[in-house]
């Protein structure tokens, strides 16, 4: 082997580590990207499972009220409703939330 051919090999190795430490570089790059996105999606996940167990609470805790409406005995059901209608909209106009929407939600329930 001459002298010549020892320097193109020397240079092709040379190249390849380079090549490969940019690819090592990239790669971890991609990595950390990666890792990142995943860590985003597990708050936004663990945010909203939250916002659906409070909400399931919620809903919970009507349905208690509503149940016990329905079978406790002595009680004018109607005076009932209005009064937990007028509680909702005290809290909704607290909460900010629309009122109306409720009340139209509300008035459908007890139609039928």
């Amino acid at each position: 082997m001459g002298p010549g051919e020892t320097i193109s090999l020397i240079a092709v190795v040379v190249l390849l580590i380079v090549v490969l430490g940019m690819a090592y570089s990239a790669y971890e790059r991609r990595l950390k990207f990666k890792e990142r996105q995943l860590e985003l999606t597990a708050a936004s996940t663990a945010e909203r499972a939250a916002q659906y167990a409070t909400h399931n609470q919620q809903l919970e805790d009507r349905m208690r009220v509503l149940e016990r409406i329905i079978t406790d005995k002595g009680y004018d059901v109607a005076t009932q409703i209005e009064a937990l209608r007028d509680q909702r909209r005290v809290e909704d106009r607290d909460v900010g939330f629309d009122s109306d929407r409720r009340s139209i939600a509300a008035r459908n329930i007890t139609a039928n």
